[in-house]
């Protein structure tokens, strides 16, 4: 607790620019709490120039880690001492961990989204075929983690063809994906020509903004042929907790979720690597429903 630091007080935190909206705070200070561990985690705003001295602060004060969120991900690859082969391959970083002075840099989005998955629906990947919506940095952390749990076939789809393009030839050339294959952006949902070419894939994570608060009212236009009972659908948005993009799919009878399950299950993962400690997972899952409570 904030009110109990002492001087043997161990500090995580998040870095980020802005970092003010950060529900990790919350949750992790509550877990902390719950487990009666003598750690607090802070927010610190950390501005582009400032990422080197920032990451040597969390040697030389002797942090025992930090989150790192937009827009140092990638940045800070270079700076720390090692890196796992998630965030190697992913190519960013979500946290670091301080092992002696020795900073590891891990990225745990990938499996905290697949822990989701698996707690929330009882999904398992491998065999599997998946659509994801999107190319940018969630939609590569989740592709990259579906291929290393054995995902069967992995189509992209990306407003930007190019983009998806790019996503697609990393993957085969970095995890040993026989092929990733590209598909149409929707734009008419109910186009016939595009629900051929869109699959009926086992699980489908839409990991762009559209539908994300204060827009509730836009969606991709995924054909509706596009899911199916039996399905797995995933909007990584957690505000508002039930996008219209996830409406659409439940109509048809897909479980869809949305991304707070992703999100509590990263925290979840950098929480054990700094401690040492298996998570209150439910404690810090209720600290998340409340932030999103007081901010929806």
């Amino acid at each position: 607790m904030l009110t109990g630091i002492n001087g043997r007080t161990k500090v995580c935190g998040i870095y980020g620019c802005p970092v003010e909206h950060s529900f990790s705070p919350a949750m992790h200070n509550a877990a902390f709490d719950a487990l009666d561990l003598d750690f607090v985690y802070v927010p610190f705003l950390v501005e582009p120039s400032r990422l080197p001295a920032a990451v040597e602060a969390v040697r030389s004060l002797g942090l025992a880690g930090v989150n790192v969120t937009i827009p140092h991900k990638q940045a800070v690859l270079p700076l720390l001492d090692e890196i796992t082969e998630e965030a190697r391959l992913i190519g960013a970083v979500n946290t670091i961990v301080n092992n002696s002075g020795c900073l590891l840099g891990d990225n745990t989005d990938g499996r905290g989204f697949l822990r989701a998955l698996q707690e929330q629906a009882g999904f398992s990947p491998a065999g599997k075929t998946a659509l994801i919506m999107g190319a940018g940095g969630a939609a590569r952390a989740v592709s990259v983690q579906l291929v290393l749990a054995g995902i069967r076939k992995l189509f992209l789809s990306n407003r930007s063809r190019t983009r998806a393009e790019a996503l697609a030839s990393l993957l085969v050339k970095n995890t040993g994906l026989p092929v990733a294959e590209v598909v149409p952006w929707p734009v008419s949902g109910e186009n016939p020509d595009l629900s051929e070419e869109l699959p009926l894939a086992d699980l489908v994570v839409q990991t762009t903004p559209v539908g994300m608060h204060p827009d509730e009212g836009s969606t991709i236009p995924l054909p509706l042929s596009s899911f199916g009972p039996g399905q797995v659908v995933c909007d990584l948005i957690y505000n508002p907790p039930e996008t219209m993009f996830m409406k659409r799919a439940s109509q048809v009878g897909a479980t869809a979720l949305n991304g707070i399950g992703m999100l509590l299950y990263q925290g979840v993962l950098s929480f054990e690597q700094w401690t040492g400690k298996t998570a209150p997972v439910e404690v810090m899952r209720e600290s998340l429903l409340k932030c999103l409570h007081w901010r929806i």
